[in-house]
């Protein structure tokens, strides 16, 4: 039998929640810039469509999304040109990859077959906290 709810309190409750909600906001901005870090290392540029394509989004998405980013300061963009990263894009991008190969390495270590681990780290990675991580690199035994 599962084990009975367990009500915590309200103040921590609520920081749980308002910490979830938080990672909400940020996780597609760090999924588009990562895969933009990603694409220009192997391809030498990124383009919206390669963007829409590998992020299963329609092209005025990924277009909305882009605004969005060069907004935050995130992406810079020119007509009919590849999208590049900023510095502060750059640094999320890298948090983001570290973040992401941290949870897959701990979950393969754990015996979770490395497919399935490169597709839950990619949620995982925006909802874990930096305790959490700390935790899977000391077990990995490596620095995060």
């Amino acid at each position: 039998m599962a084990e009975p709810p367990r009500l915590h309190d309200p103040k921590r409750q609520a920081s749980y929640f308002a910490r979830v909600r938080e990672a909400h906001q940020t996780e597609v901005a760090e999924d588009y810039v990562e895969l933009i870090a990603d694409l220009i290392a192997v391809n030498g540029e990124a383009r919206a469509a390669d963007l829409a394509h590998r992020l299963a989004v329609a092209p005025p998405t990924v277009n909305n999304t882009i605004q969005r980013l060069s907004q935050q300061g995130l992406v810079t963009t020119r007509p009919y040109r590849s999208i590049f990263l900023t510095d502060k894009g750059r640094e999320m991008a890298e948090a983001a990859r570290r973040r992401h190969v941290l949870v897959r390495d701990f979950l393969v270590s754990i015996g979770v077959d490395r497919d399935v681990a490169e597709g839950d780290a990619e949620g995982i990675e925006h909802h874990v906290s930096e305790t959490t991580l700390k935790a899977f690199a000391r077990m990995l035994g490596t620095k995060e």
